[in-house]
């Protein structure tokens, strides 16, 4: 039993003091994730849900709609339910702010041409396009696409504050700016895999940007916006080019 001791204490220590934070963010993001990944998808939707719908619904508008409000639930949502209630700490200190305005305007007018630059030229990539869009209804018709991009901007939001947010601003106390950038950039390029190479790959260093802006700004609207501009410009092209 003496010999066990020592190994328990790292586990025990977990639940103790500065150590309890970080703990509650890794444990319940990986969760949090996880479930959304295999629960909130949209063949969890048209395999357990469709049936429910009325005869003449839209099915694929319904299965993408039903992904995106899950992950704003899930991945944002109940991590801005944990800092409220069990962090008891700002949302501001997690980038739910205006931040450095100048900032965030400066970034976003410089960058968005290269994302919709990117969007662009990926929208002719086989791969991409049989990926894309979630919502294979979106171009039917404009107000379907503007439903889709609606229900998309849920996504995104619940997506930035998970990583950006939860993740990064909730271990950096701990972890440090680097270390924290870091980890959220492996959980979003994780919960990338069984999408493009490209996306995948891509997902590192979109990861890294918009958490230094995260940082730079002290918000997390640069980075908002420019990964919802970057989605709904790709399903754009897809869709009417």
């Amino acid at each position: 039993m003496k010999r066990l001791r020592p190994s328990l204490l790292p586990v025990i220590d977990a639940f103790r003091g500065d150590q309890l934070k970080p703990t509650i963010v890794l444990s319940t993001s990986v969760l949090l994730m996880l479930t959304w990944k295999y629960f909130g998808s949209p063949e969890t939707y048209r395999d357990h849900l469709a049936s429910w719908l009325p005869a003449g619904a839209n099915e694929a508008a319904g299965a993408a709609a039903y992904s995106f409000v899950a992950a704003f639930l899930l991945l944002g949502v109940v991590p801005v339910l944990i800092v409220k209630l069990a962090f008891r700490e700002r949302l501001a200190d997690y980038g739910v702010q205006g931040g450095d305005r100048r900032g965030t305007i400066l970034s976003f007018l410089i960058l968005a041409p290269c994302f919709m630059l990117v969007a662009y030229l990926s929208s002719g990539d086989p791969a991409i396009r049989a990926e894309y869009p979630v919502n294979r209804s979106a171009g039917l018709s404009p107000p379907m696409f503007a439903f889709h991009a609606c229900t998309y901007a849920l996504y995104y939001l619940g997506w930035e504050f998970h990583f950006r947010g939860f993740l990064q601003f909730g271990l950096r106390g701990k972890l440090g700016d680097v270390n924290a950038l870091w980890v959220q950039v492996m959980a979003s390029s994780l919960l990338h895999i069984g999408k493009p190479s490209m996306e995948t790959f891509g997902a590192i260093a979109g990861g890294v940007l918009w958490g230094a802006l995260a940082y730079r700004t002290r918000s997390l609207l640069s980075g908002l916006l420019q990964h919802f501009l970057l989605g709904i410009t790709l399903d754009w092209c897809i869709c009417y080019l």
